[in-house]
């Protein structure tokens, strides 16, 4: 088996294997945009809160995903650094509802790239805007200017914004990391 795994990955036929962080405060929709991102047969019928990590997997046209859905409360923040060294990529979602927190998602974002694993890497960096769909919610420009992401400039990123409920703007985003992977 180990001969038809070499052959079918030097003839792409393989997928590239991908591990990749779901991060962002707690109630942003972070477990219901991966839930979107599986086929619909695997698909959860209900979501609750994530305590501690959940891992899922699923596959798009050209990788092999592992996601690490992280918790964004408070409490089990200090677990994500322990992820930072195996990753390749980070999907970080903000609700674009919640302005008050957006300060404290600002203090997370800035805390994650000065660390030391992820400092040094030139792995890509997936925003969602999620929730434009609720009435209060800002634009993905607005979100943007909000966390400085202009300032990044080590890493290649991108924002959409997203309706995780619906699905809306997911498939965007992940076309943009499939091609920056």
């Amino acid at each position: 088996m180990g001969l038809l795994d070499k052959l079918s990955g030097w003839l792409g036929l393989k997928k590239k294997e991908v591990n990749v962080l779901c991060l962002g405060l707690d109630n942003s929709g972070k477990t219901t945009i991966i839930n979107q991102l599986k086929p619909p047969n695997a698909q959860a019928q209900e979501i609750v809160p994530t305590i501690g990590f959940n891992i899922e997997k699923f596959k798009s046209s050209s990788l092999s995903f592992t996601v690490f859905d992280m918790s964004g409360q408070s409490r089990y923040r200090s677990l994500w650094e322990h992820y930072y060294k195996e990753s390749h990529a980070i999907i970080f979602v903000i609700d674009s509802s919640d302005k008050l927190r957006m300060v404290v998602a600002k203090e997370e974002l800035d805390t994650l790239f000065k660390h030391e694993d992820i400092r040094c890497k030139k792995m890509p960096v997936l925003f969602f805007a999620n929730k434009t769909d609720l009435k209060d919610a800002m634009s993905s420009v607005k979100v943007s200017q909000m966390l400085s992401l202009e300032n990044i400039r080590d890493k290649p990123w991108h924002i959409c914004a997203s309706n995780a409920i619906k699905g809306e703007g997911l498939q965007e985003g992940l076309d943009w990391l499939q091609g920056n992977m």
